[in-house]
């Protein structure tokens, strides 16, 4: 393995500095609730007006929107709802007799509250309200509180738009830690979220970290990361435009390659720079590249593998032979796309996955947002009076075996209830003096 090109500054976890300044405001939100948190809006977003988006407004920004941009939305909204609806569907309940008089099974419920968060900062994420919320409510969650950033007097309407198409319930004109914190604790919104998803900044992130446990979260979010494996058929000017476009996202978002080509490896890094120089943003792919971009060449697609699971992008592209082989033996990623035709662009836009994942390696243990995070899988029992003679007695025994005094007598109980005339080959518990 050679690294043509390293990162000059190691991408880890937020520094105390972000740390301390969350856990601070998310005490303060703590103490004096809402009061904290119109604090908090007014010294990060200027804001003073309701924060609860009322429906007037609402219908305003979304008036406000060409119909072509209303289409693009809807098409990418009609995708994301149909791949999470395939994502539900194969989900299922059941019941099984395990043994005669034992009944097991499990219910999928979803939660009852989700607050969604949409980032609003540098750019509008119109695809981030679709992303979480639809989800959400294809997976049948009853209430959905969806919170964006102010951009002036209102937020985006492009997002407005998105948030109203995909279903949310109510909509919070509020970012950051204090807007976290609020879907957290049901402030303005009467509605506790019982998980919050959805990307943003460091402080974000940081919000949700500290907060899970009190709440469900989608993932462990960092900075934005795409890698593409390529091998010596790949096209290097289409690797060099794909490795720009992710690196724009901001200027701690790594992009990797990683190739058994050393040619290709050499003339991708002759061509990242000149491609970025074209881009408006320049300034925000060059830092990022010169901070966190990577160029390994590997001798084997094998070690190609090796590596990729290691570092375990958030975004993977394939552009390499043997398209299903590599499908079959990478593990760890936030999600795969296979071939020069799939961009990260499309998933992250409009092809119908999500977009909200794993990152800071966090794709060797999870996947990204789907279906599934906002259900729950929950179990039951149902064993039968003549069951108890197998179940209750391995029960007794073994909460014997773990010193557990309490639940075998739970047990014994029911088979002195049951079998009142049997002999056992331990010694059961006698409760005739009650």
């Amino acid at each position: 393995m050679l690294k043509v090109k390293q990162a000059a500054i190691s991408s880890e976890e937020s520094d105390r500095q972000v740390r301390d300044s969350v856990e601070a405001m998310l005490a303060d939100i703590d103490q004096r609730g809402e009061t904290a948190v119109a604090e908090l809006a007014k010294k990060f977003d200027n804001w003073e007006g309701d924060f609860v988006l009322s429906a007037e407004k609402k219908q305003g920004l979304i008036d406000s929107l060409p119909q072509h941009v209303k289409d693009d939305i809807r098409f990418a909204y009609e995708q994301v709802r149909r791949f999470a609806t395939a994502q539900r569907d194969s989900m299922q309940s059941f019941e099984v007799e395990t043994q005669p008089g034992v009944i097991l099974g499990q219910r999928i419920l979803p939660v009852q509250c989700a607050g969604c968060y949409v980032p609003g900062g540098r750019y509008a994420h119109a695809a981030s309200a679709i992303m979480s919320v639809a989800t959400a409510k294809v997976a049948g969650v009853r209430f959905v509180v969806a919170a964006s950033p102010p951009r002036g007097d209102a937020i985006d309407a492009a997002v407005c738009y998105a948030m109203d198409l995909a279903g949310a319930d109510m909509i919070l004109e509020m970012g950051g830690v204090h807007a976290v914190a609020s879907m957290a604790k049901g402030l303005f919104t009467g509605q506790q979220a019982d998980i919050i998803v959805g990307p943003g900044n460091a402080y974000v992130a940081e919000a949700k970290r500290i907060l899970f446990g009190q709440v469900g979260i989608d993932v462990f979010a960092g900075p934005t990361e795409s890698a593409i494996i390529a091998d010596d058929s790949a096209d290097p000017m289409t690797i060099a435009v794909d490795l720009t476009s992710q690196a724009e996202h901001g200027i701690n978002s790594p992009v990797w390659l990683f190739t058994t080509s050393q040619a290709l490896a050499d003339r991708v890094n002759e061509l990242f720079p000149k491609v970025a120089a074209d881009m408006p943003n320049a300034e925000v792919v060059n830092q990022a590249w010169r901070d966190y971009g990577e160029i390994i060449v590997c001798e084997s697609r094998e070690e190609v593998v090796e590596v990729s699971d290691k570092y375990a992008s958030e975004h993977l592209q394939v552009m390499a032979d043997d398209l299903e082989w590599w499908k079959q033996n990478l593990n760890n990623y936030g999600s795969l796309f296979l071939g020069e035709g799939s961009t990260v662009t499309h998933g992250d836009k409009c092809s119908g996955t999500n977009h909200i994942l794993p990152t800071k390696r966090a794709g060797r243990y999870s996947g990204g947002l789907n279906v599934q995070k906002f259900m729950k899988v929950l179990t039951y029992q149902q064993l039968d009076e003549s069951s108890n003679e197998i179940f209750s007695a391995v029960g007794s025994r073994i909460s014997r075996i773990e010193g557990m005094e309490g639940h075998a007598r739970a047990c014994d109980w029911r088979l002195r209830k049951y079998f009142p005339e049997q002999e056992w080959d331990f010694e059961v518990y006698d409760q005739k003096h009650y």
